[in-house]
């Protein structure tokens, strides 16, 4: 594909056309005459060579040379549509004129208008009252990007609706919601409220649920049907928002035009984002409104953006992009500005370094760049032949099996460019081995959505758990009122919610991200009668996804295996007696239990508060057993756990003990070796101790180390707790299970995480990263001035002689493009089992540094060569465009 925009711009000031003057850019005639222009001007062209110094001249088939530039979509569409307002007036009205379109990502445009398929250029409204308005709607347009189709929903969104937003039974109020122009923001305000009004985007939505489907909503549900309900979803720890239509028709069109902006967003690739994300500066900078913007709004933009530039270096450059010479920049000129202070020269100097000619990468230079610097272990020449057929925009290009620099620049943005190896995106591990040889991701306290002591207790936390992958879940009951068990913290003033509430939200929520099996830990603190309906609860909602037997109906000698339990969920809790009391039928109808460990009165550290008398009468208290609950225990009995020579010798397989994080920390330090052997025979599970009542996370990193499958951590809480467990579970399909190393599986194996040399097939390992370059990173100071001194942390997480952090240098006053090349090396003795979290803060010489982002992966899953990093928020969210460059090298320590 060839993008027409610096051609066009060199035409109009070849033959000094005026700018309200528009040119054909569809006609023979126009490209037989300029693409002959071009070829003789361009390369001479100081406006052009100091505008465009990355981009490479590629011939055509015809043999004369072009500048291609695949991130000019948002100009090019511009241009055609000041032609087609042309076309419109000459002709008064009509459709869109074929040709290759500047952005394919665009069939349609929001007010419905068809398109042709593939070929046909985008649609724009045409119903602008003012020249500024079209310029503005222009800008709009290009920025959404998405494959919209003409769509009533949509245009009944643009049009807006007047809904009821929900807060609590006693809280609901009437508001004006309204799709913006630009097909990505949701607008609303109360009629109130004067001018203020609020607004989201809908890349911040993950998804929109239809129904009675929270708790705010089914608290209403007697008064609104559920037929005119929806409850928005936004990513990360962010509250949901709940609404009420005022017909069942009107949610639908809500509920499935927001869908489907959903759907383009997640279809949007890197370089359509880019776009995206440029607009919405322009849109921030441009203060009045008028679809241009000064030199004191690029100013103030440049701060916005993390751009800390000299004032005469700016006004050079901003005269540079005025093209038309009026002191202000359009969208086209703002889009060229854009790309003057975004050179990546880092990667052309990579491009340069392998380019033949010092313009293009053929099909043989591509290859040596794969296998000289991304050391790729795939077939070399196939491999090369894929990435120009995905990468490369130019289709002169792929005919001559060339890559050009913008399609260096997108293979190198994409996801296959990525420091995550693509082939750890799927599932990739075996699944047939037992439960207890895999790490496990899970949730403590999963009905808590803020703190330990007066927190809110909501379904929303196990669907939330559930749909990041979390395979784990917990669930404190108590006795209810009118015979319904309650889940809440017990002893503490959070809220209470129904355990039949629980069990629906995870019969529901299960499966959607997951096959693999989903383990509800009980902490049962029920009568009898009450956990006679708990049993009941489990199974008439959960029905046949409930294991309530064995696999083969007779009692096994170890564990099954993920594969055999997908789509099961099982309960792990107290059981009177074992499977095989269960399978000869010896259980009577009510038996008396041991307390497992993790139902003591409070998880806390008897070293500090020596509180043994307490801990004895509660150990020795018995609890009643309903059989009924009991029977739907099989592969995960809570017991308590006495020591590692014990259960050596008296546990059974099936059989889970459960640690505070003090506790194992203990048993690690005594008897690391023991730990681990223990862990490959049975399941562990590790909980926060008490002390954590603000809801903080430990290391779970020390937890695995031990070869502890459960470590059950707050996930909605912040920070590198749960950065380290998304990380680990960011792998073999997010499917929440992650197969432990083969020397923590072995029964006959004793690894010691403090003595890793002492393993049979020791290999350290040497991890060099040269952190290069960093792209738009996000402001932490809301202070318009204020812009970040990034620096990059690299820690290395894993066992304690491979525990380590390495710092780049600050630079001043550039978030936008900062450039370390700085070298950062790390020895590693078990990789197997190292976390590499990459840290981006704000540097503050006076106080603690603000966090900017971060990355998380396994080392396994770390691709070599020149990869980008694409950032995260603190929530775990992505923070586009923002990036780091980097260079990895992996090798044997001599």
């Amino acid at each position: 594909m060839i993008y027409y925009k610096y051609t066009y711009l060199w035409c109009k000031k070849r033959n000094n056309l005026p700018k309200s003057q528009s040119l054909n850019l569809q006609s023979s005639t126009f490209w037989k005459h300029h693409q002959v222009v071009l070829g003789e001007n361009c390369l001479s062209s100081p406006l052009l060579s100091a505008a465009l110094p990355s981009f490479p001249v590629f011939p055509d088939s015809a043999g004369k040379p072009h500048v291609y530039d695949g991130s000019s979509q948002i100009a090019t569409m511009i241009l055609y549509q000041r032609e087609k307002e042309k076309e419109r007036e000459r002709e008064g009205g009509g459709g869109g004129r074929r040709g290759d379109s500047a952005f394919p990502c665009c069939s349609t445009q929001c007010n419905g208008t068809a398109a042709e398929p593939q070929d046909q250029l985008p649609e724009f409204r045409n119903d602008h009252p003012t020249d500024g308005s079209i310029r503005q709607q222009e800008m709009a347009s290009a920025e959404s990007g998405l494959r919209i189709q003409g769509d009533e929903n949509l245009q009944s969104m643009l049009v807006g609706t007047v809904m009821r937003k929900i807060k609590s039974r006693t809280w609901k109020k009437q508001r004006y919601f309204k799709l913006q122009d630009d097909c990505m923001t949701i607008w609303y305000k109360s009629k109130k409220a004067g001018k203020a009004h609020s607004t989201f985007s809908m890349m911040d939505v993950e998804v929109v649920r239809e129904g009675h489907q929270s708790e705010v909503l089914l608290s209403i549900a007697d008064e609104f049907p559920a037929n005119q309900c929806f409850t928005v979803v936004f990513h990360g720890r962010r509250g949901n928002l709940d609404l009420v239509a005022e017909s069942a028709e009107e949610a639908q069109s809500w509920i499935k035009g927001m869908r489907k902006l959903i759907e383009n967003l997640e279809n949007m690739g890197e370089r359509e984002k880019l776009d995206q994300w440029i607009g919405d500066w322009f849109k921030k900078a441009d203060k009045n409104n008028d679809g241009r913007m000064n030199f004191k709004e690029v100013r103030d933009l440049l701060r916005m953006m993390n751009v800390d530039m000299n004032e005469h270096h700016a006004h050079r450059l901003f005269t540079m992009a005025d093209k038309s010479q009026t002191g202000a920049l359009e969208g086209d000129e703002f889009v060229l500005f854009y790309k003057m202070i975004t050179q990546r020269e880092d990667i052309l100097k990579i491009f340069q370094e392998y380019s033949s000619d010092g313009q293009k990468l053929s099909q043989s230079d591509i290859e040596d760049f794969l296998r000289e610097e991304q050391l790729e272990d795939v077939d070399i020449q196939p491999h090369a032949q894929e990435l120009i057929k995905y990468y490369e925009p130019s289709d002169t290009a792929k005919q001559l099996k060339a890559m050009t620099f913008d399609g260096f620049l997108m293979y190198l943005g994409s996801a296959e460019g990525s420091i995550f190896s693509p082939k750890c995106r799927g599932i990739f591990q075996d699944m047939s081995q037992p439960l207890c040889h895999y790490f496990i991701s899970s949730s403590h306290n999963t009905y808590l959505m803020e703190d330990q002591l007066r927190g809110q207790s909501s379904v929303e936390g196990y669907i939330r758990a559930l749909n990041r992958g979390c395979r784990c879940v917990e669930v404190d009951c108590w006795d209810g009122a009118n015979g319904e068990p309650i889940v809440y913290h017990g002893h503490t003033f959070t809220s209470k919610i129904l355990f039949k509430d629980v069990v629906n939200a995870v019969g529901k929520y299960a499966f959607k991200i997951s096959e693999y099996p989903v383990i509800l830990s009980i902490e049962n603190h029920c009568s009898v009668d009450q956990q006679r309906v708990m049993a009941q609860h489990l199974k008439h909602i959960l029905g046949d996804k409930l294991l309530r037997g064995m696999l083969d109906g007779r009692a096994p000698e170890g564990l099954p295996s993920p594969e055999e339990l997908k789509g099961k969920i099982l309960l792990k809790a107290k059981k009177v007696g074992g499977l095989e009391e269960t399978l000869n039928g010896t259980v009577e109808d009510s038996l008396t239990g041991e307390v497992s460990d993790e139902d003591e009165v409070a998880e806390i550290d008897e070293d500090i508060l020596h509180r043994e008398s307490i801990r004895r009468r509660v150990k020795k208290s018995k609890q009643r057993l309903s059989k009924e609950l009991s029977d739907c225990v099989v592969y995960c009995k809570s017991v308590h756990f006495r020591s590692f020579k014990h259960a050596r010798i008296h546990s059974k397989f099936y059989e889970v003990a459960s640690f505070t994080e003090s506790k194992a920390r203990k048993h690690l330090r005594e008897a690391g070796a023991e730990f681990v052997h223990h862990n490959a025979r049975q399941l562990t599970r590790v909980y926060p101790t008490g002390f954590r009542t603000d809801s903080s996370n430990f290391n779970p990193q020390e937890m695995w180390n031990a070869g502890c499958q459960i470590v059950a951590l707050n996930f909605q809480t912040a920070g590198e707790g749960m950065d380290l467990n998304d990380g680990l579970f960011s792998q073999n399909g997010r499917c929440g299970y992650v197969l432990k190393p083969a020397f923590m599986r072995d029964k006959n194996d004793r690894f010691d995480p403090d003595l890793p040399q002492k393993r049979d097939d020791y290999q350290p390992i040497v991890l060099t990263i040269q952190v290069i370059s960093g792209q738009q990173l996000p402001k932490v100071n809301i202070k318009e001035d204020s812009i970040v001194d990034p620096l990059v942390r690299v820690e290395i997480h894993g066992v304690l002689m491979d525990q380590a952090k390495q710092e780049t240098r600050h630079i001043e006053n550039n978030g936008f493009n900062p450039l370390w090349n700085d070298t950062l090396r790390f020895t590693i003795h078990t990789p197997e089992l190292a976390l590499v979290r990459f840290v981006v803060e704000d540097y503050d010489k006076t106080s603690k540094n603000d966090f900017v982002g971060q990355f998380t992966l396994p080392l396994s899953c770390m691709q070599k060569g020149y990869r980008h990093i694409h950032l995260l928020s603190r929530d775990g969210t992505r923070i586009s465009p923002s990036s780091l460059f980097v260079h990895v090298r992996i090798t044997d320590l001599e």
